[in-house]
Parts: C-alpha cells; sequence; structure tokens
C-alpha cells in the first residue's frame, strides 16, 4: 500500500520556487547558456572561444653588433675581390718585374766578379804590361815581444 498525499491543507501543498529571470545584459562575462547531454539549457562557466587579444609585438632594435657584421661582411668581401681583380691585371706586370729583377741581381753578379779584374788588368798596363814584377809593393812586418805584458817592438820594410 503507497501511501497517498493529501493537499487539503495549505501547509501540505508544494511552494513553487520560481526563479529570476535573468537578462542578456545582465550575464557577466565568462558566463553563457549551454545545454546539457540530458537536453537541459543551463548558465555555466564557459572557456573563452577565441584567444585573448595579444598586444602588437613592437619591433626590437638591431643589436650594434649585427649592424657592425651586416656593413663589415660587403666591405671584406668587396676588397678580396678587388685584390683578386687588381692581381690579375697586375700579374703580367709582376712578372715582367721578377724577369728585371733576376737579370739585375745577374748585373750585380757580373760586375762583382768582373771589377776587379779589369781593376788587375789596369794596373799591368800602367806598370808597362810586365807581369807581377817590380811593379807590386811588398810591406813586410816584425813584431817581436818578450813576457806576457812585455812592450812589443816591430820593423817595417817596404820592398
Amino acid at each position: 500500500m503507497t501511501p497517498t498525499t493529501s493537499y487539503r491543507h495549505p501547509a501540505d501543498r508544494p511552494t513553487v520556487v520560481r526563479q529570476p529571470v535573468i537578462l542578456p545584459a545582465e550575464i557577466p562575462p565568462g558566463v553563457d547558456w549551454v545545454t546539457l547531454p540530458n537536453g537541459v539549457r543551463t548558465l555555466a562557466y564557459t572557456h573563452p572561444t577565441q584567444p585573448p587579444a595579444t598586444a602588437a609585438p613592437t619591433a626590437e632594435p638591431i643589436p650594434a653588433w649585427a649592424k657592425t657584421t651586416a656593413l663589415l661582411a660587403p666591405t671584406v668581401g668587396g676588397g678580396i675581390a678587388a685584390a683578386g681583380i687588381g692581381l690579375s691585371y697586375a700579374a703580367p706586370g709582376l712578372i715582367a718585374m721578377s724577369h728585371a729583377l733576376w737579370s739585375a741581381a745577374a748585373l750585380i753578379v757580373a760586375a762583382i766578379t768582373a771589377i776587379p779584374l779589369l781593376l788587375r788588368g789596369t794596373r799591368r798596363a800602367a806598370n808597362g804590361g810586365r807581369g807581377g814584377g817590380s811593379g807590386t809593393t811588398h810591406i813586410t812586418q816584425n813584431i817581436t815581444a818578450s813576457g806576457m805584458f812585455g812592450r812589443a817592438n816591430g820593423t817595417i820594410n817596404h820592398r
């Protein structure tokens, strides 16, 4: 047997709870109407579907070392290229100068060996064409000294 409920007395009657009506303008941010899996629509806290607006990225200043490197790289490359072009234009002249230097070195060696021979020939002609006789001067020195700290005496003979 099931108990019966009687609503004859007003205190026995269930009270109807009236929820206040919220206008859409009164809904706070982060709260929205959602439909639950059983089909009931209710208000609930929601995650924002849009990413929060971020401040526009500001341009950072370029570091000084980056500016220096950026300016130095083409300068060094251009200098190397100019040196290569200059050497390619100067190569024939450099080859000619190296031949001239070898010629000058050969001339100096020839002069060093030829001048004493020429001087020897002119001395012989000045002495009447005689070879090695009285035309040359001989000097002899005789030096003697007695003891470790003794005074040295010498004679010079001219012939």
